[in-house]
């Protein structure tokens, strides 16, 4: 089971709309995607790839940190956990060792706005995985004993993970202070002090709310035919009663941002400083038509590869970093972040990589960005998407996320030509709109003997 943090999810983003265009490479192989919902209202996404006699099987729920109860922080990740646990028709462990026995593999992960479990397979065994899926949708059983053994196993996780890790332990407090109303203000593992209070009432509640067929998308992608997915989907999934209708996923909305704000540790376990600076952004689902896709293209121009602006100024020309990039974190439910980073190399000094991202970002908002570098960047994402249709996983991953957060299929297939359309003019406008450092959280993890410099 893992637990998708902000860096890991930005990993993950940064493929996830990279995947929408329909190659024409394999195309006999690779049929059309079918949606379709069952009766209970469980939506099912098929994405035929014939090339491998392999199945990737996701069930992704539209529910994750951002959803819990206030005081209730690291429910979504726990119940994540509690899920993997016996059933009233297969014992603990069974599940694991049943794609254990067949040489197949599965997980986990919860982020701010869904929970997703997902195992990769022989087709054969599909509607098995399918029967344990459904089975655990519903039949989970919560004992005092189970919820407090694995209660402590995430306890331990966040010592492990946050609270010896100053990376982690500077993205919490990062997080905390550029969000000021919304939500992903709260780390997804959760505080110590919640998670440790967290019991069975806690998460049966949980469970009888949020995990119900009508409130699930079901990705099937791989060497499969779309019809008898649906066969199968009605057999396990289809049995399953639909549960109550959830009410709109509105959470509180950020105020406007006039403030700078840094954040700021010292530890001595840090050997390179760094810094990063981020700004509230809209995402695809809150943007204006075409911000986003402005924005996605920004970041790649900025500081996407070792094409980037970023990367070309600092690292080769002027030798004063060992690392610069951008992201942008486009699918998310609400409002998103977009991100700059460095960290110096030699004898350079922290502030005068921070100093060379800030010019580089006051230069596209003051002349924009050329045509011929937009239309690389363009390029380098339609490469991009062409290799990784390769991977089945991530075109499960790419449906599975875009629709837990307010997308649907549709918005999947036409992202290519929405990224097409962009112009130079859009970048430079979203770079002047929201890249204001007089409206943005910038966080330093610097060696203990800086900190007081």
């Amino acid at each position: 089971m893992t637990l998708n943090t902000r860096r890991l999810r930005a990993a993950l983003l940064a493929g996830t709309l990279a995947l929408a265009v329909q190659a024409p490479a394999h195309a006999a192989d690779q049929a059309e995607v079918k949606d379709f919902l069952l009766n209970n209202g469980m939506e099912v996404v098929v994405i035929p790839d014939h090339r491998a006699p392999i199945v990737t099987h996701m069930v992704w729920y539209k529910v994750g940190s951002a959803d819990e109860p206030p005081g209730k922080s690291g429910i979504a990740h726990f119940f994540e956990h509690l899920m993997f646990k016996a059933t009233a028709n297969h014992a603990a462990g069974e599940f694991d060792r049943a794609v254990a026995d067949i040489g197949g593999s599965n997980n986990a992960f919860t982020s701010y706005d869904y929970t997703a479990f997902h195992e990769t397979v022989a087709p054969s065994a599909l509607e098995q995985m399918m029967g344990f899926e459904a089975d655990r949708m519903r039949n989970l059983i919560l004992t005092d004993d189970v919820i407090k053994t694995e209660r402590d196993v995430i306890l331990e996780e966040r010592r492990s993970r946050i609270d010896s890790n100053p990376q982690a332990v500077l993205d919490e407090e990062v997080d905390a202070t550029l969000w000021q109303n919304q939500p992903y203000r709260i780390p997804v593992i959760g505080w110590m002090q919640e998670m440790e209070q967290l019991n069975r009432t806690d998460a049966k509640a949980f469970y009888d709310n949020y995990y119900r067929p009508n409130n699930a998308v079901l990705v099937v992608a791989g060497d499969v035919d779309p019809d008898a997915v649906k066969v199968m989907a009605e057999r396990t999934f289809g049995k399953i009663a639909r549960g109550p209708d959830l009410p709109p996923r509105i959470r509180p909305v950020e105020p406007e941002q006039n403030t700078r704000r840094t954040v700021t540790l010292a530890d001595a376990r840090v050997s390179v400083p760094s810094f990063s600076t981020q700004w509230v952004v809209p995402s695809y689902h809150t943007a204006k038509p075409g911000e986003a896709e402005a924005l996605d293209l920004l970041a790649e121009i900025l500081g996407g590869d070792n094409h980037s602006r970023l990367y070309q100024q600092l690292v080769v020309k002027q030798g004063i970093a060992s690392e610069a990039s951008a992201y942008f974190q486009g699918t998310m439910l609400d409002a998103t972040n977009f991100a700059v980073s460095g960290s110096p190399r030699g004898d350079a000094k922290l502030s005068d990589v921070e100093a060379a991202v800030d010019a580089e970002i006051a230069r596209i908002v003051k002349d924009g960005v050329t045509d011929d570098e937009l239309e690389r960047a363009k390029t380098r994402y339609v490469r991009s998407m062409i290799f990784t249709r390769d991977k089945q996983d991530e075109m499960a991953n790419m449906y599975g996320s875009t629709l837990a957060t307010g997308g649907n299929v549709k918005d999947v297939q036409e992202w290519p030509d929405r990224i097409r359309k962009v112009t130079a003019g859009e970048v430079k406008a979203a770079a002047a709109r929201y890249l204001v450092l007089d409206r943005s959280t910038t966080g330093y993890l610097l060696p203990q003997q800086q900190a007081g410099n």
